[in-house]
């Protein structure tokens, strides 16, 4: 579990390619490594990814087919930045909502608005997901706990503080790129359940 608070940005040092799988290696802080032990679960761009070995400041990740094909990993370059969060431990404050790191669709940026005054990213989703999708209600996005802003037609918009700014790979995003996003539990099973009970009474 995790808490959608990300720790840092971490650079890609390589990726070997082999069967049915890519392998990750992340160059980490000595912060996000204390500690880390191989088969622990760590968040990178939102994913829940299991480290699989550990070298000094370089840490190992294989990344199946299926989690490349649905997230924003299939498409990671050496260099680029990724959002790193340590899994949620008991005694610690959690400053944003639960995330389990499953991934639920990409989301697609459509236009970024910077200026003196604002950041503004608008995103562009599956309609299916627009359901669980409320103003200022919680998403998590590359891994980050944030507040949905206004809705649009087919998506909607995050308005970003320099603080989130600094710390994620956020204002890494262009038009065009494709985002993680992970919908909140909690949201998600009372509209289902909402759903399921309606769809009945109009059987009924």
């Amino acid at each position: 579990m995790f808490t959608g608070i990300v720790q840092a940005t971490c650079e890609v040092v390589s990726i070997n390619n082999a069967t049915g799988l890519k392998t990750f290696e992340i160059a980490m802080t000595p912060e996000l490594t204390q500690g880390l032990v191989t088969g622990a679960s760590v968040a990178n761009n939102g994913v829940c990814l299991t480290a699989t070995k550990i070298l000094n400041d370089k840490v190992f990740f294989d990344v199946m087919e299926e989690t490349l094909a649905v997230t924003n990993l299939g498409n990671t370059n050496v260099g680029d930045r990724i959002n790193i969060e340590r899994s949620l431990t008991f005694g610690s404050e959690i400053g944003g909502h639960i995330l389990s790191g499953h991934v639920h669709t990409l989301a697609t940026v459509k236009a970024v608005s910077h200026t003196d005054e604002h950041y503004n990213i608008e995103l562009q989703v599956d309609p299916q997901w627009m359901n669980y999708i409320f103003y200022k209600g919680f998403v998590g996005i590359n891994g980050c706990s944030l507040t949905v802003g206004k809705l649009t037609d087919n998506g909607f918009m995050l308005h970003l503080i320099p603080e989130t700014l600094k710390l994620t790979n956020l204002d890494d995003c262009t038009v065009g790129s494709r985002i993680n996003i992970e919908i909140d539990s909690q949201t998600q099973v009372i509209v289902d359940t909402v759903e399921r009970i309606l769809a009945n009474k109009q059987l009924a």
